[in-house]
């Protein structure tokens, strides 16, 4: 068969499972998240050796340090994978819960109820997380969905899957319901964005800013994404410096390449911590580029260009400039930002309500870490992904964001005049 051929089996086989699951209960649909668990616990060794192969070949590609650290696993992290598909199964199940109803004065009775989405693409690249994040999170909420991971984690993510519908199957439902396409070749993610003849009802893309540009242009179907992870952390004049300071190097050094990372911070002119906050992160081995006050504060800090402030650098790097105030600050991440998740550190509430009132994001916080943008940590079990649009879902993109909404309409013989 040919590729073109080969995708549409795919798709109206991940079709006809999503209609299966969704009518699954509760009970069933955990039973296959601890079955999928524990098949990745069993075949562990399979998983590691594969995602060894992987890792090396990257490395030796002279891919980005980075890059290699969202491929990397080990133990500890594939353990991790495992929890997180239990965890899934402590969150209240979406499908089928009321979110509101009602009764006309005609007598008819309207329920508006949440339903599964369908059948969900998900394209990504070296996260092989995202396969069991994915599967774990279309599994409880009643959906399909088809797997397409990058070439370089390619043997990694396949051996994954391969555990994952063996819970499935363990469990007696469809396989079909966690699906992979079977060839890293570029033009089966064309396919995916065209909507593989109607079968598919949304694209997650994971991944760098190139993946997700081709995706946001071509794709033919909705789409929940992020183009780029530019977060803030602005410091108000009345800030601790203690606070500010833990706050600023764990948004920015504790994993420096995922896409809550702070990118760039502000520090409002009147603070008196410019010189202790630049210092603390230069010392912690991450490079400062900054406007001339930054540049004032340390010597070590170089002099930041215009596209500094437009810059996802996914590294031990970061923008830092010195603003004149709240309005200033609001104004620069509305200017630059990607609308995805920033910060405030401040003892003064009236500005912190301001700031996450008026900042453009996803996700606006107040005197914590950006790094928090996470779906686990926000209590969604895990995530799909980050949307900073502006339709359907925003922000972390859990299993209730994973279905919509039907209205169920219940009467006693009325008809309209």
């Amino acid at each position: 068969m040919s590729l073109d051929a080969d995708m549409n089996a795919l798709g109206r086989a991940a079709r006809d499972a999503a209609r299966i699951m969704a009518q699954i209960p509760a009970d069933r649909k955990n039973g296959a998240l601890w079955a999928m668990a524990e098949a990745i616990s069993s075949q562990s060794k399979e998983i590691l050796a594969a995602n060894k192969t992987d890792w090396d070949r990257a490395e030796k590609a002279g891919l980005s340090t980075a890059f290699l650290d969202r491929l990397y696993l080990d133990q500890k992290r594939l353990t991790a994978i495992a929890e997180g598909l239990v965890a899934i199964t402590d969150i209240p199940d979406p499908v089928g819960t009321t979110i509101k109803e009602w009764t006309r004065p005609n007598g008819l009775r309207i329920q508006q109820v949440r339903v599964p989405l369908g059948v969900i693409g998900v394209i990504y690249e070296s996260r092989p997380n995202v396969t069991a994040d994915a599967a774990g999170l279309c599994i409880k909420s009643g959906n399909a969905v088809i797997l397409r991971p990058g070439s370089d984690a390619f043997g990694t993510c396949a051996a994954i899957h391969k555990a994952l519908q063996a819970g499935l199957l363990k469990s007696e439902l469809p396989a079909d319901a966690i699906s992979m396409v079977p060839t890293p070749e570029r033009d089966a993610v064309g396919m995916m964005l065209r909507g593989l003849d109607g079968c598919v009802d949304v694209i997650v893309p994971r991944g760098g800013k190139s993946l997700v540009a081709r995706v946001q242009d071509e794709a033919r179907v909705p789409v929940f994404a992020h183009l780029d992870g530019i977060c803030h952390v602005y410091v108000d004049e009345s800030a601790p410096l203690e606070m500010a300071r833990t706050i600023v190097l764990n948004a920015k050094m504790r994993r420096t390449g995922v896409c809550g990372a702070a990118e760039t911070l502000l520090i409002d002119r009147a603070s008196p911590h410019l010189n202790a906050l630049v210092c603390a992160l230069l010392d912690a081995g991450c490079a400062v580029r900054g406007d001339v006050a930054a540049q004032k504060a340390d010597a070590r800090v170089t002099a930041a260009a215009e596209d500094d402030w437009r810059t996802e650098y996914l590294d031990a790097i970061i923008a830092c400039r010195v603003v004149d105030g709240l309005d200033d600050a609001i104004a620069h991440i509305n200017m630059y930002g990607s609308h995805h998740t920033d910060s405030i550190v401040t003892m003064d509430a009236s500005k912190a309500a301001r700031f996450q009132r008026e900042v453009d994001s996803a996700i606006t916080i107040h005197n914590a870490s950006t790094q928090f943008a996470d779906g686990g940590e926000f209590g969604f079990g895990a995530e799909i992904g980050i949307a900073t649009g502006r339709l359907h879902a925003r922000g972390p993109v859990g299993a209730e964001q994973l279905t919509t909404m039907q209205y169920r309409v219940s009467g006693t013989g009325q008809i309209r005049p």
